[in-house]
């Protein structure tokens, strides 16, 4: 896993900007700790930052074809998982390869097949490619947006990066943020394309941006598209264990250390089983895979119900890693640390945006700070709820009966930072409007009930919505601290399959996940595989709660803090006894911290 950015201009000479692009490439040392290198040609300039976890010794980067006079420039970030594959399949075809990385078969196999490479690739993904013979930018990400890619336009070209900091690195892109990027961090709808940062876009998920001299164009390779399902339950669950056991198997291969994110709900625990078993199949019966969960000191007796948790996580967790039999830690941490302003500034930095979730960040931060002192990869449950029907709004029939995003029901404006009204954003209105664009977005199949394409569309919402902001959280805040997180569920062959699988058969028990619960029987102890939905944990201390409250006043204190938010709306939140400060009053005073970071450290101009 690494950092990519550069940039192609046919109006100026790269070769005299070579100050230019190390600075944008040191900006992404923390998502590749391990090297970096540019390549600088008349047109193109290329960085890249390296974490190694395939070939060490051999996969260096920017690669090119050959080392003298290149015509191909690759600079790439991901893993694919089916290199070996395509490497065998590209050999037959006369390519010869120096190295046993991945980069190279990327490589090679644009070599062959131009920007059609993408479709041939499975994984998680980004990566530019220049074409010197052609004069030609190709920018690739991949299926379900698992890796990062930001572009903007400079004078006669585009830059790109991983994140956003690498283009405020280049003197022609500035942070600037305007109005839409308001609403576009705060409504809440997690749109690909448009970022909250003004003329900074994202290359769309399973999208393709080519530049040459005439133009950009974009086209999506690939999208979730309606399907019969002929399957019947038995077959289908077997099919499903087949796919989530395939992927799985696939992100075991690495030349560091491995391990497994392990929460003690179904997700993680099947998935932390199938690894379990795939490593014991090929080290032998003593093998064991290192597994980590998250608590804090005060959990066991604090913990309370909110709208997102249903119980403690850690006795599940516990349970669970004795049960598959892993080398299982549990990383404890004080709530009163996630106030530290270093930590929270980190988290900021991470993420390029106000928008997050606070302690559960910062938390996770720490958490993956602390897995990268034994692990360079660790494996995620990250998308199971999504793509098997695991969230409330599923199964509530208010959110599914809702003419708007069904998490909004859920989450609400109460868990927003209020928004100054004299701004005039105008959300609601551009939530209407993003929904409708939303809605038609989704596949259509003949012959379906009313009922049935209601499940479909909620489906593809989480699947290209609500996920996405998931995936960045992951991104950033794994990659801040120089670790890879892989994710199984976003295998995109499973996705496809569970798309097209009838809700009937996805909730055939009346349950959430029912086709993973039963294709996970015998890998998970009974009181897993049966235990409700609970969302990642947070802090129930009050002394949290009561430093949270602090840092919202002082963070009220600051004129452009003001600017933006409304101080009637967040008044009480700030009054409530610290123990009775509900879970989405009190995400309000996070993101009003948040924002008054962000601002700080990114200075950015406001043209509203």
């Amino acid at each position: 896993m690494c950092g990519i950015t550069g940039w192609v201009s046919f109006h100026r000479d790269a070769r005299t900007q070579a100050p230019v692009i190390e600075a944008m490439t040191g900006t992404l040392t923390p998502r590749g700790p391990d090297a970096g290198g540019v390549w600088l040609g008349e047109r193109a300039a290329i960085g890249h930052r390296r974490l190694a976890v395939i070939d060490p010794a051999g996969g260096a980067q920017p690669m090119t074809d050959r080392p003298d006079d290149p015509d191909i420039v690759l600079s790439y970030s991901g893993e694919v998982y089916n290199h070996h594959e395509l490497r065998a399949e590209l050999r037959g075809r006369g390519h010869a390869f120096r190295t046993r990385s991945d980069t190279e078969v990327v490589l090679r196999g644009y070599a062959e097949w131009g920007e059609g490479v993408a479709e041939h690739l499975h994984g998680m993904f980004a990566f530019a490619i220049w074409d010197e013979r052609a004069q030609r930018l190709v920018l690739v990400r991949d299926r379900l947006g698992v890796k990062p890619l930001f572009w903007a336009l400079v004078d006669g070209g585009l830059a790109f990066a991983s994140e956003p900091k690498a283009l405020f690195a280049h003197p022609e892109i500035r942070p600037r943020v305007d109005a839409d990027g308001l609403r576009e961090a705060y409504s809440l709808l997690f749109n690909t394309g448009p970022t909250v940062w003004s003329g900074v876009r994202e290359v769309e998920p399973g999208g393709l941006l080519v530049l040459d001299r005439d133009r950009v164009r974009e086209r999506r390779y690939w999208q979730l598209e309606a399907a019969p399902h002929t399957d019947g339950r038995e077959a289908t669950v077997e099919r499903v264990r087949e796919l989530v056991g395939t992927a799985a198997r696939s992100r075991l291969e690495a030349d560091v250390p491995l391990c497994s994110l392990l929460s003690g709900g179904l997700d993680s625990t099947v998935l932390t089983a199938l690894l379990a078993g795939e490593l014991r199949e090929r080290e032998g019966p003593d093998a064991r895979i290192r597994s980590y969960a998250v608590d804090y000191s005060d959990q066991a007796e604090r913990f309370t119900g909110d709208v997102l948790r249903t119980g403690h996580d850690t006795p599940y967790a516990t349970e669970a890693g004795a049960f598959i039999g892993t080398d299982h830690s549990v990383v404890v941490l004080d709530p009163r640390a996630l106030l530290d302003p270093g930590h929270r500034k980190a988290v900021v930095v991470a993420r390029d945006s106000p928008i997050g979730v606070g302690d559960m960040d910062t938390s996770l931060y720490l958490l993956f700070g602390e897995i990268r002192r034994h692990s360079t990869v660790a494996v995620s449950g990250e998308a199971a709820d999504e793509v098997f029907g695991g969230y409330p709004w599923f199964h509530d029939p208010r959110a599914l009966a809702a003419d708007t995003f069904p998490w909004l029901l859920v989450t609400g404006d109460e868990a927003a930072m209020p928004l100054n009204p004299e701004l005039d954003l105008r959300i609601g209105e551009f939530r209407d409007d993003t929904y409708r664009d939303a809605l038609a977005a989704v596949p259509h199949l003949d012959g379906e009930t009313p009922a049935e394409h209601r499940q479909r569309e909620v489906q593809h919402l989480s699947l290209t919505r609500w996920l996405r902001q998931l995936l960045h959280r992951t991104d950033r805040l794994s990659m801040a601290q120089g670790l890879e997180v892989r994710v199984p569920y976003c295998d995109h062959r499973l996705v496809e399959y569970a798309f097209a699988t009838p809700w009937a058969l996805k909730s055939f028990d009346g349950r959430e996940k029912s086709l993973l619960r039963a294709a996970g029987n015998g890998l998970a102890p009974h009181s897993v595989l049966h235990r409700p939905k609970n969302h990642y944990p947070a802090t129930h201390h009050p002394d949290y709660n009561r430093g949270l409250q602090n840092l919202a006043r002082e963070a009220l204190a600051t004129a452009q803090v003001r600017a933006l938010a409304d101080e009637t709306r967040l008044k009480p939140c700030l009054d409530t006894p610290p123990g009775q400060l509900e879970w989405g009053h009190r995400l309000r005073l996070e993101r009003v911290v948040d924002l008054a970071l962000w601002l700080d450290h990114h200075q950015p101009e406001l043209v509203l």
